[in-house]
């Protein structure tokens, strides 16, 4: 279209017959000797004609043109791409790409730590998987986006696929070692098991990875804390000024952003329409698990400032003086 014209097709005003025989110089000589003509006599038809003004136009041009053109296009296309055959292919290749990856981290870990346990090898693959998911569900959610919290529902960018696809491969991965080596209680078997459902479900549908990979951003990011405060107990560095500052923010981001953002991203989740009801229901439960998790959180800091309030009365009845015989004596 435009300005570019195909094989047989001329522009308005130019002549079809240039650069052909005899038949195109013929109209073109007739043309010309039509508009060369001399003026008719005054008097003449013609000249009475003209005085008339010009008369009728050419006939009726053309009929109407063709019918009206093809019917509606096609239907709708189909779904996101992650919801077509050949893009679960490739979501599948990811996971089991990613579940192979982690197996062999882990092999590796073993190898290199032979001389700890098999927890000791898989907590360093649970840390170097949070640091890295984090960063990355980080930067989906904050910068890439779309936002989560007026997103929800929509459908799933390459980078929030890959993401989750990583993630998924970790998950299958970790369930099997707890389940293998029965290290975990119920609740964070179902939570595992959650989790995976959620991202298959994602994945298969084509939508609602914005507000998934903002769930796990909320929830990773406290996982290496609490690896940190594992290992800094099993090397007895736990009871220092570094395990008070690992518990600390440990706790501080599990109910600012695990329960309080949490909570904002469920709202935004089951009150938009996009999201399918099954999803909701997930986010849910996954809510609710987390509420579990806090209030054992909960239980920890109670015991913990309870062990320092009693440890800080005895300390403080040690140094105080004692009265005898009416005289202050000290211990």
């Amino acid at each position: 279209m435009g300005s570019s014209w195909g094989q047989g097709e001329h522009p308005p005003g130019s002549c079809p017959g240039r650069g052909r025989g005899g038949e195109g110089r013929g109209r073109k000589i007739k043309a010309s000797r039509g508009v060369l003509a001399p003026p008719p006599f005054p008097g003449s038809p013609g000249a009475r004609s003209r005085a008339a003004g010009p008369g009728p136009g050419p006939g009726p041009g053309p009929g109407p043109g063709p019918g009206p053109g093809p019917g509606p296009g096609p239907g709708p296309g189909p779904g996101p791409a992650a919801a077509s055959p050949g893009r679960m292919v490739s979501v599948v290749l990811e996971v089991t790409g990613s579940l192979v990856a982690w197996l062999f981290l882990y092999t590796c870990f073993c190898y290199w730590n032979k001389h700890r346990s098999y927890e000791w090898s898989c907590r360093l693959v649970t840390l170097l998987h949070g640091v890295i998911v984090t960063c990355l569900s980080g930067y989906v959610a904050l910068l890439d986006g779309p936002w989560p919290l007026t997103h929800a529902g929509s459908s799933n960018t390459s980078l929030q696929i890959h993401v989750l696809s990583l993630t998924l491969g970790y998950f299958i991965f970790d369930l099997g070692w707890c389940l293998y080596f029965q290290t975990e209680g119920v609740l964070m078997l179902f939570h595992h098991t959650l989790s995976i459902c959620g991202m298959i479900m994602v994945l298969g549908l084509g939508k609602s990875a914005t507000e998934v990979n903002a769930v796990v951003f909320v929830s990773e990011i406290t996982n290496p804390l609490l690896q940190t405060r594992w290992f800094l107990r099993e090397m007895g560095c736990y009871h220092t000024f570094l395990g008070e500052v690992v518990d600390f923010f440990f706790v501080f981001l599990f109910l600012v952003l695990r329960i309080g953002v949490g909570a904002l991203i469920l709202y935004a989740m089951v009150t938009s329409l996009d999201p399918s009801w099954l999803l909701k229901a997930g986010g849910l439960a996954m809510y609710i698990v987390s509420l579990g998790f806090m209030v054992e959180i909960c239980r920890f800091v109670r015991r913990k400032m309870m062990k320092k309030y009693n440890s800080w009365r005895s300390l403080r009845s040690k140094n105080a003086p004692v009265k005898t015989n009416g005289h202050l004596t000290a211990h």
